[in-house]
């Protein structure tokens, strides 16, 4: 196929979103994957509608393991192939560390951080099958970089898909499997929304003070865009990218340097 296929779980808003209509402004099939049936249909209606049948849409929830397996099967018999997995789909938990409620705790890490490991499990099942090479890209944070207050579970799937992002890209190079991943900060976003919406409630102010005052910590003096982490996943699926593996970058405009 002259076009390579990329599926994005998480895609139906938000960064998943971007994501999904940047590639498919470079020439690839995409795969919107979302949780959500209306939301994953209404993106990948848009697409068509600027490139007809660039995109399908399909429902996963990315915690269910077989359910990932299967997905990359459907996409395979749509498409023919795959070549780029974006592990995006993820969700926040807003709470302290000793109030934080079990189970939200438990779907949390089921989502962001299994979701991801069945993620790279299944991509690079197929990727190897196939043997000519691919790009699994993970969704990690700020939060993988620095702990946050009221983010504890948070920060803990995301310093670990780090981690199994390092892990898998040492495993999977004998394939020519690139494994990286990005690091948002403050992204305009409606899980943004509810990350400050939630801390303001627990910090007993508002949430437009909530999210100004993260905001000031940025150096270049603003909230990103969905579309600037779509350039970075851009490039990481890109020849440029092809000698970066185990990387995690950040894109949070200079609220933290490591």
């Amino acid at each position: 196929m002259s076009k390579k296929v990329a599926i994005i779980t998480g895609s139906g808003r938000g960064i998943g979103k971007a994501i999904a209509e940047r590639l498919a402004t470079e020439n690839y099939y995409v795969a919107v994957v979302d949780i959500d049936e209306s939301s994953a249909k209404y993106v990948s209606d848009s697409i068509n509608a600027m490139k007809e049948k660039q995109a399908r849409y399909y429902v996963l929830d990315v915690a269910d393991r077989k359910s990932v397996f299967d997905l990359v099967d459907k996409v395979v018999a749509d498409f023919g192939r795959l070549d780029v997995f974006v592990n995006n789909a993820g969700v926040a938990y807003i709470d302290s560390i000793i109030d934080s409620d079990p189970k939200k705790v438990e779907r949390l890490f089921d989502v962001n951080l299994k979701g991801t490991f069945w993620g790279i499990q299944a991509a690079a099942k197929q990727l190897k099958k196939q043997g000519s090479g691919g790009r699994i890209i993970n969704a990690a944070s700020l939060a993988a970089v620095e702990g946050s207050a009221l983010q504890g579970a948070y920060s803990a799937s995301k310093f670990a898909i780090r981690g199994l992002g390092q892990s898998a890209a040492k495993e999977l190079a004998k394939y020519n499997i690139t494994v990286n991943a990005y690091d948002p900060g403050i992204v305009i976003t409606p899980l943004r929304d509810y990350i400050d919406q939630r801390t303001a409630q627990i910090k007993d102010t508002t949430a437009e003070t909530q999210r100004q005052s993260v905001v000031n910590e940025i150096a270049l003096g603003r909230a990103a865009l969905p579309d600037d982490v779509a350039d970075v996943v851009s490039f990481l699926v890109s020849q440029q990218a092809k000698y970066i593996t185990g990387q995690s970058i950040l894109i949070d405009g200079g609220m933290r340097f490591h």
